[in-house]
């Protein structure tokens, strides 16, 4: 715990453009949880590299998701918010949880064999190890919680795994982090494969909203959502594409499924997929003049990403010293 609070820990790749998926379902949630946790919010970059990356675009998102960060309403002075790839540690103790993580349990990973068959061309050490490195990310810190989605539920339990084992050798080492349980988020699904999560790597490009989408582009993809040949508005299952379109406007107005389908009885998609863009519209617009005003001012998001760097690394640093000399590396001379 810091400052009488539980630690909070999470991050997302520097990759691809956010959706609505990644604002309505997480984002925008963590905003609420500052005042309850002390808050660790990493731009995860050292993981985008198990995937071939262009660097100066790298670089781009990176800032890019930092900023968006900021926009969606987390305050950099009250959550630690920073480049993974600026705290040192995160590497540092990711190669000695290595040596205490065994292959079979690597091999075991779901979402390694799934990244190995996209890029078959380059399976390499890091994509293998990557649940590795985010243990590093999580221990470091002591987060006691870890909001995650069932697809990255796999590596908050090999997470725990390395840390008992770690504390079981050398006794109370590492917080072992839990599950975040709370409100949950809304579950955004493709608009052009409503059984699908939508996913900024989806190649499909109506098949996601990202948050940098102008309002034209985002009537468009809304026009272009799939739904079935039913013709009613009903929040059921067996219409997956109708019940995305409600999720999401629910997930826009605050209106519940039961008052959206009442509102839209007797009506047509059309008249659902119009009202379904204005409110993305109108919930992105107030995020977007925010990401406007941050890129504007450099000398104010530069400020920020090297105080949080260091606010990162003084905590994690604290956690990685005190690993090394259970391991037995030898004290550093002060």
């Amino acid at each position: 715990m810091i400052n009488g609070k539980k630690v909070l820990f999470s991050g997302m790749q520097a990759t691809g453009n956010l959706t609505l998926g990644n604002y309505l379902g997480a984002l925008k949630n963590w905003v609420a949880l500052s005042d309850e946790y002390e808050c660790y919010y990493s731009v995860v970059d050292m993981h985008s590299i198990t995937v071939r990356q262009d660097p100066a675009v790298l670089r781009k998102r990176a800032r890019a998701l930092m900023t968006i960060y900021i926009a969606a309403g987390l305050d950099p002075d009250k959550n630690c918010i920073y480049y993974q790839s600026h705290v040192s540690a995160h590497a540092e103790l990711a190669w000695i949880l290595n040596c205490y993580t065994y292959m079979g349990e690597m091999n075991r990973m779901t979402q390694f064999k799934d990244k190995a068959a996209k890029h078959a061309d380059n399976i390499n050490c890091g994509l293998f190890t990557y649940p590795v490195l985010m243990a590093a990310d999580i221990l470091l810190y002591q987060a006691d919680v870890v909001p995650v989605g069932i697809d990255q539920m796999q590596h908050l339990e090999i997470t725990r795994d390395i840390a008992q084992r770690f504390n079981g050798i050398y006794g109370e080492t590492f917080t072992i982090p839990q599950a975040y349980v709370g409100k949950t988020g809304a579950k955004i699904m493709s608009l052009q494969n409503p059984e699908k999560k939508m996913s900024k790597s989806d190649e499909n490009p109506n098949a996601s909203i990202y948050l940098t989408d102008d309002p034209d582009t985002i009537m468009r993809k809304c026009r272009r959502a799939v739904t079935d040949s039913e013709a009613q508005i009903l929040y059921r299952d067996e219409q997956p594409g109708v019940k995305n379109l409600l999720n999401i406007y629910c997930a826009c107005t605050g209106k519940t499924p039961e008052e959206a389908v009442k509102e839209f009885d007797g009506r047509g998609y059309g008249d659902l997929k119009l009202a379904v863009g204005e409110s993305v519209i109108a919930v992105l617009k107030p995020l977007q003049d925010r990401i406007a005003q941050i890129e504007k001012d450099k000398d104010y998001l530069d400020s920020h990403i090297k105080a949080n760097a260091e606010r990162a690394a003084y905590t994690a640093t604290k956690t990685l010293r005190k690993v090394q000399r259970k391991v037995g590396f030898p004290d550093r001379i002060r």
